[in-house]
């Protein structure tokens, strides 16, 4: 049921997602689906949706409204947005389909800026954010893709805000102090900030002054955040700059995982508007923003950043139930239906699996080990051991299975909250 892997502490080759993922039964592929195209298995699919639970939760939290739209469109959405133009080389080819030509999608923001335009909007109503954990497609080169972070199919969590000119600044800074909270409830470490900017050549939109005054927006809003920053030209986006949340792998390799982009253009090509004060029409701006990117590349950093020992709130199996013999089989039953009907990710690793030493050292990921022996089983108690290597007195199951869910709940990177009674074993 759990592979043995070495503790996230040892040599870096070690941690590539790539192996673990396999070895943890997380994620696979196959030639027939193709390239590029991995599929989550149990394990990756109950991490994958409790990543989805939490930024849905975060970003309901921060006023965003959430959206499903279609992962095709057609080829004249593309050349309205501008991505025909300047991004055609990474989209798949158009689709002949009743005399017109449909594409899969390379980005959300054109669905979103249609959703938009299909009602009228007034000042009052703004900003409004649109947020979508949606599928895109990229026409990846074969010899780029690679485990999770370089693939075809993608669910992005994406959010589109719209708002007047002068909400701009502080949609920007609370939309990167979302991505800072959400990377301390994963323990992830941002390798640095980059204020992505234009650069020589014909892959950007024109209008110089639109470009100016975006990247000077994103600069006051890195300057008001206190991180260090470094500018670069060539990596903005070929409408607007923005703001990358960099992360490295354990070889030391960058990608980007987090982004905030300001746009002017797409606003303009979509003809948006709301009614303002002085009931003429205004456009508005639209704030491009992921706070966790590609839930493919977020688990595959988190995999390396964990080597699969993930906080308990993400973990696939969170509580793994042991019982010492046969004896307290049924009581070990009883206890996985408590965690499970508590909503907790539990699963049994019975007597006849091997010895507890062994079944301990199989479940060594898993952040909480219930060991239920003859003692344990008259008391109506459970001793547990933490992932960490504590292990804890014997107490009421019922006071265990609180405090597991108080720690899961709250979201955080501990296991467990500093307790006198707990002996280091």
């Amino acid at each position: 049921m759990w592979s043995l892997v070495p503790p996230p502490n040892e040599e870096t080759a070690m941690h590539d997602h790539r192996r673990l993922g396999r070895e943890l039964d997380l994620f696979d592929t196959d030639p027939l689906m193709g390239a590029g195209l991995p599929y989550w298995l149990p394990d990756g699919a109950a991490v994958r949706h409790a990543l989805e639970e939490y930024v849905r939760d975060a970003e309901r939290r921060a006023g965003y409204r959430h959206v499903y739209s279609p992962v095709l469109g057609k080829r004249e959405l593309y050349e309205i947005s501008g991505h025909w133009s300047h991004y055609s080389e990474d989209m798949f080819p158009p689709m002949d389909l009743g005399g017109e030509q449909v594409v899969l999608r390379p980005s959300l923001c054109p669905h979103h800026a249609l959703i938009y335009r299909a009602r009228s909007h007034s000042y009052r109503e703004l900003p409004l954010r649109m947020a979508e954990l949606g599928g895109m497609y990229r026409s990846e080169m074969s010899g780029v893709l690679g485990g999770l972070t370089r693939v075809r199919a993608i669910q992005l969590n994406d959010a589109h805000i719209f708002c007047t000119l002068d909400q701009v600044a502080e949609e920007a800074y609370d939309a990167l102090e979302l991505i800072r909270r959400a990377y301390g409830a994963l323990g992830i470490e941002p390798a640095r900030y980059r204020l992505s900017l234009p650069g020589p050549g014909g892959k950007y939109v024109p209008g110089p002054e639109l470009w100016r005054r975006s990247a000077a927006l994103l600069r006051d809003v890195l300057d008001r955040s206190g991180v260090a920053y470094e500018a670069v030209e060539g990596e903005a986006a070929f409408y607007g700059p923005k703001i990358d949340v960099q992360i490295a792998d354990p070889a030391g390799r960058e990608s980007t995982l987090s982004t905030v982009q300001v746009d002017f253009h797409q606003p303009e090509r979509f003809d948006l508007h709301y009614i303002g004060a002085d009931g003429a029409r205004h456009r508005p701006v639209m704030v491009h923003r992921s706070v966790i990117g590609s839930l493919e590349r977020a688990v595959a950093h988190l995999i390396e950043a964990h080597g699969g020992a993930f906080p308990a709130w993400l973990a696939p199996t969170q509580v793994v139930v042991l019982p010492v013999s046969d004896a307290e089989s049924d009581d070990a039953l009883r206890l996985l239906r408590r965690c499970r009907d508590q909503g907790l990710r539990a699963e049994l690793a019975a007597a006849d699996q091997g010895t507890l030493g062994a079944r301990v050292r199989a479940a060594r990921l898993v952040p909480y080990q219930a060991v239920i022996g003859a003692r344990e089983s008259s008391a109506g108690e459970v001793a547990l051991r933490l992932r960490d290597g504590r292990r804890l007195d014997a107490r009421p199951v019922a006071e265990v299975l609180a405090r597991i869910g108080a720690v899961v709940a709250g979201q955080g990177t501990a296991l467990w909250e500093s307790d006198p009674v707990v002996a280091h074993g």
